[in-house]
């Protein structure tokens, strides 16, 4: 079988998906893993709330479970990782949720992270989920640029609000590396990371290298998948 990755999209944009994936192309390397990314078309537009997050994750069980004998690993990108425990017990496959990887890659890369958050609303998600990996104590800050995840594609004023909050985080909290807090955002970390001068990480790009390391190194979950519901 060939190997390959498949990226989750939770909400039902298919513009988020395309721009997600094109992010995802330096990744693409000869004799390297096949990145497939999918669309839940069962989403909302945006996953914006808790209860946007609580919604999808019988819809992320269920498109893990229909690519179950085409995978080697999954992505789930969306930075509250909805489901992600669920879909754990639902493959033998690894699963990776990209605030998790996003934000162990962005400690490997400087001593406090900020978030760039889409909304304000977000932050409390944000914060209860950084607190139950362990990591308040390396986190500066979480600020929203109060966009949604649809007008992210309003390239001019998502740009220039990135900025002003990158700033922010960098000067008033102390953060020496930036994660982008949304899967929608992949197309602007270059031009942010240039124009804040410290690293940006998007957080879709590093779960996929930690899938690719995973599946190079021949990992696989240690749990069993559960039935079917």
């Amino acid at each position: 079988m060939t190997d390959r990755i498949v990226v989750i999209n939770p909400n039902s944009t298919e513009a988020v998906t395309a721009a997600m994936d094109r992010a995802l192309d330096p990744l693409r390397i000869a004799g390297g893993p096949e990145i497939l990314s999918v669309t839940n078309p069962d989403g909302p537009p945006g996953i914006e709330c808790q209860a946007h997050v609580d919604d999808v994750s019988r819809d992320i069980r269920s498109i893990v479970r229909a690519h179950e004998a085409e995978a080697s690993a999954f992505v789930i990108a969306c930075f509250s990782d909805p489901g992600i425990h669920a879909a754990r017990e639902s493959t033998t496959r690894p699963v990776f949720g990209i605030a998790e990887s996003g934000l162990l890659t962005a400690l490997a890369l400087g001593n406090k992270a900020g978030i760039v958050a889409i909304l304000s609303r977000s932050v409390p998600r944000h914060m209860r989920y950084v607190r139950a990996l362990g990591l308040e104590n390396r986190l500066a800050g979480d600020r929203a640029i109060e966009l949604g995840v649809v007008a992210l594609s309003d390239e001019a004023k998502t740009f220039g609000r990135m900025v002003e909050v990158g700033e922010a985080l960098r000067d008033r909290d102390g953060a020496d590396v930036l994660v982008l807090g949304c899967a929608g955002m992949a197309r602007y970390r270059e031009r942010l990371a240039e124009a804040v001068g410290i690293p940006v990480v998007d957080p879709t790009q590093a779960a996929v290298g930690m899938a690719i390391t995973a599946i190079r190194l021949g990992r696989s979950t240690s749990g069993v998948a559960v039935a079917a519901e």
